[in-house]
């Protein structure tokens, strides 16, 4: 079964997420769980955790229905002491913000080089920012995202995210999330049904359904190829209507959390539709 959603504002707390993501006939969502543009939020309060926790059965969704993202502002594999500092403490902040609400995954960009180390120097740093983060915590998986590889972002080939696998201690807490949008315009050609099986079938090889523990959905102002992350309304991009219609009828992507990052918030609950529309008896 599919678990479809989108990500959903937490703002006036965490614990209004879950009420928005029903609003919107959503089956899984994400949320921020403090400003995403700020290094450091104020503590969860208690009122904070249980209302959360009260409103996630009261719509109806368990932890793994959820998949958290942490702020954008961390770089894991930053190549500076003192910022690759703020980040590791500003991501294991976030970790622990997962533990409070019982949820079970916390979704991030691996990183980036900044230009300044190799992307096999950075990919190192970034295993061990994860290892430090899953040492300090207990019950939440750390979830890769692959990018586009805009800049200096690494993360970009299912290469790279294998590499960072290989590299985590506690392999039982670690997995991968795919964006369509960042799978494309990365270079792999998900658009055409040769290409989508192709693309499949290497991450299988590469990495391993085993550790795919959702999806963004996104479609693409921008090419093949591109290496630029510019998502668009469902249906409306380059990649067309196709690709979703499989990916609707993959059983490989039964079972897990499918978010929505799209650029119009009121087509969200038009989106969900038309995507459960797509799946055939």
């Amino acid at each position: 079964m599919k678990y479809v959603g989108a990500h959903v504002s937490a703002s006036g707390g965490v614990e209004n997420a879950p009420v928005n993501a029903a609003e919107i006939g959503a089956k899984a969502f994400a949320l921020f769980t403090k400003n995403q543009k700020q290094w450091f939020s104020n503590p969860l309060t208690d009122d904070n955790v249980r209302l959360f926790r009260e409103n996630m059965v009261k719509c109806g969704y368990k932890s793994w229905q959820v998949m958290p993202h942490d702020s954008y502002l961390i770089n894991l594999g930053n190549p500076v002491p003192e910022n690759l500092k703020k980040s590791r403490n500003s991501f294991l902040d976030e970790m622990k913000r997962c533990e409070l609400l019982g949820l079970e995954m916390l979704n991030f960009h691996p990183g980036s080089h900044l230009k300044q180390i190799s992307e096999e120097e950075c990919l190192d740093i970034i295993a061990e920012s994860i290892n430090i983060a899953l040492s300090k915590t207990k019950g939440v998986t750390a979830v890769i995202e692959n990018t586009a590889g805009q800049g200096s972002n690494v993360g970009y080939r299912f290469g790279h995210l294998r590499y960072i696998i290989d590299r985590i201690e506690d392999q039982s807490r670690i997995g991968v999330c795919l964006d369509t949008c960042h799978t494309y315009t990365s270079g792999y050609d998900i658009k055409t049904e040769e290409g989508y099986v192709k693309t499949f079938d290497e991450f299988e090889k590469i990495v391993g359904f085993r550790y795919l523990k959702g999806l963004h959905l996104n479609d693409s102002k921008k090419e093949l190829g591109s290496r630029v992350d510019r998502h668009d309304s469902i249906g409306k991009g380059l990649l067309g209507a196709d690709v979703f219609k499989r990916i609707m009828n993959d059983p490989r992507f039964d079972n897990m959390p499918i978010i929505l990052e799209t650029p119009d918030d009121s087509l969200w609950a038009e989106e969900i539709r038309w995507l459960y529309n797509l799946v055939e008896a």
